[in-house]
């Protein structure tokens, strides 16, 4: 980061970067009594995580292809189309008891080992993207360039892994 970077946006940075996942725990745990359950939300907050990975790709090969302003346009707006899962994510659980996993073996391994890296990487990609954005923002193009290219395969990772979770689990859902 360059000097003017650090001072301006380093504090909200990591304050997202801090309250964004200790409130989505916070909140996962919460329920709102005498509120119906809003169960119609994971399919669509999974086909959100599926539009933000198509678009991250859209913004690539626009990047790759110099338009820079479509690419810009597309970062927005999956950025938009992640703050949105989030909204939805968090509403649901808390309006609706967790879904245990129903599957056994080895699919219950592979199911585990792709939700953990999914959280995980998912509370990683947020400090990332703020950065990404920012030096976006600033102008700060090869520093810029130099995170983007760690952070568009994680969220990617965290896109489209979001999906094959809601599909792995979708069958296991009470209705």
């Amino acid at each position: 980061m360059q000097a003017t970077e650090p001072n301006k946006y380093s504090k909200l940075i990591i304050v997202l970067s801090v309250a964004i996942p200790v409130a989505v725990a916070v909140l996962f745990k919460v329920r709102i009594p005498n509120v119906a359950s809003l169960s119609f939300l994971p399919p669509i907050y999974a086909t959100l995580n599926g539009f933000t990975a198509l678009i991250l790709i859209a913004a690539f090969i626009a990047i790759k292809n110099k338009n820079i302003q479509l690419h810009e346009r597309l970062m927005r707006f999956a950025m938009l189309l992640s703050a949105l899962f989030l909204v939805m994510y968090v509403a649901y659980h808390m309006t609706s008891d967790p879904t245990p996993f129903g599957g056994e073996g080895a699919v219950k391994t592979i199911y585990y080992f792709i939700l953990i890296t999914h959280i995980i990487l998912s509370i990683a990609i947020i400090p990332m993207v703020l950065i990404s954005f920012v030096r976006a923002l600033n102008k700060h193009f090869p520093s810029h360039r130099k995170i983007a290219k760690i952070t568009l395969p994680i969220w990617l990772y965290v896109a489209v892994t979001g999906v094959v979770v809601y599909l792995m689990i979708a069958p296991y859902y009470i209705h």
